[in-house]
């Protein structure tokens, strides 16, 4: 009889991973929750236990590699399996590139793109191994338009949808799915951060996604993998058409755009 998939997910103490960890108890799902504040991680844990969930939470910075590796090795030898990572972990500061420290900038680049690419690395010959597996990367369509005080932040979406294609072309004869969710913004605290002086959030409040819906949407894709789930539909065809026409969206649209 095979074993229920144990799936693990970064950045699980709050917004979306929290309601993809929530989601996933739901579905009746092993949970393996990895995020630097345990407080928050234990919070959820017992609301998935109370759906009747087993789960497991272990304290992550994604940001520190050797980290990384000693946890890794520490979740496998306590849980000893691993068939989804969902790395969800990542942050964004939306400002002009002239006003953003330095520091700023690595340390996106150190949550968003090298640690996913480090755990991804680390959790890959479990995978192989085992000919399954699946690993789903949380983009965003930013990943795919880059907009006004969103420079930085893009560019590490657009890593991420970089890494995340051609590991799945790496990944072709080894049964392992890897797919690239990209949603809008999302009703998170992700903009507690990101947009402190809320001017962005006051600009697209309407059109924001849920956080639970997206949640559902991501969870889906275990079952019935796909190379991406983009959200909503109607602004992965704006990046679409962006891609193949870029000067003349830039002209025509180019001032809406700019909305933080």
């Amino acid at each position: 009889m095979r074993k229920t998939k144990t799936i693990w997910i970064t950045g699980a103490s709050s917004g979306l991973g929290w309601d993809i960890a929530l989601e996933a108890g739901r579905k009746g799902y092993r949970t393996v929750l990895l995020a630097r504040n345990t407080k928050k991680l234990h919070q959820l844990q017992n609301l998935i236990e109370e759906l009747g969930g087993e789960v497991f939470t272990y304290s992550l910075d994604v940001s520190d590699p050797e980290m990384i590796t000693k946890v890794t090795e520490h979740v496998m030898t306590e849980v000893g399996q691993i068939d989804v990572l969902i790395n969800n972990a990542g942050f964004g500061v939306f400002e002009r590139v002239e006003s953003t420290n330095i520091k700023t900038v690595e340390e996106m680049f150190a949550v968003n793109v090298i640690g996913l690419i480090a755990l991804t690395k680390q959790v890959l010959p479990y995978l192989i191994k085992q000919n399954s597996g699946h690993i789903i990367n949380i983009a965003s369509q930013a990943g795919k338009l880059s907009t006004p005080k969103s420079s930085v932040y893009a560019a590490t979406k657009h890593a991420v949808l970089g890494f995340t294609n051609g590991l799945r072309l790496e990944l072709l004869d080894q049964n392992v799915h890897v797919s690239a969710v990209n949603p809008g913004p999302i009703k998170t605290a992700f903009f507690e951060r990101a947009d402190q002086e809320g001017t962005y959030v006051k600009n697209v409040e309407r059109w924001m996604l849920d956080s639970k819906e997206v949640a559902k949407a991501t969870i889906r894709l275990i079952e019935k993998p796909k190379r991406e789930l983009n959200l909503p539909k109607w602004m992965n065809m704006g990046a679409t058409l962006y891609q193949l026409m870029p000067g003349v969206v830039e002209k025509i649209a180019g001032k809406k755009f700019n909305q933080k």
